[in-house]
């Protein structure tokens, strides 16, 4: 799904990225008023996924930074609590086939 032009990055790579920049503002925040932030994002995925959905003007930039930005902060969540994403999607989706169902 990438562009050519733009060069991958592991979720590994990505939780680094967000530890080395924001890691001491945010352990000192804590976990519970990083998942104020986090759902103050998330609603603003939400609206960003309903002007995209009506067509409005510029609406695509302002999904693509949203996602971004609900990313970013799930990616500190897992920080300050100590998860390891890439271990936490290889148990959860890859190890044993994945979980049953439809998702």
């Amino acid at each position: 799904m990438a562009e050519k032009n733009i060069p991958e990055i592991t979720i590994a790579e990505f939780q680094q990225l967000i530890r080395d920049r924001y890691y001491p503002t945010d352990s000192a925040r804590g976990a519970p008023g990083t998942f104020l932030w986090f759902a103050e994002e998330f609603g603003e995925l939400a609206q960003a996924i309903a002007e995209h959905h009506r067509g409005d003007e510029g609406s695509r930039e302002r999904l693509e930074e949203e996602f971004a930005d609900v990313l970013a902060w799930l990616t500190t969540l897992a920080n300050i609590t100590g998860i390891d994403l890439t271990e936490a999607v290889h148990r959860k989706y890859l190890d044993n086939g994945g979980p049953e169902g439809t998702k």
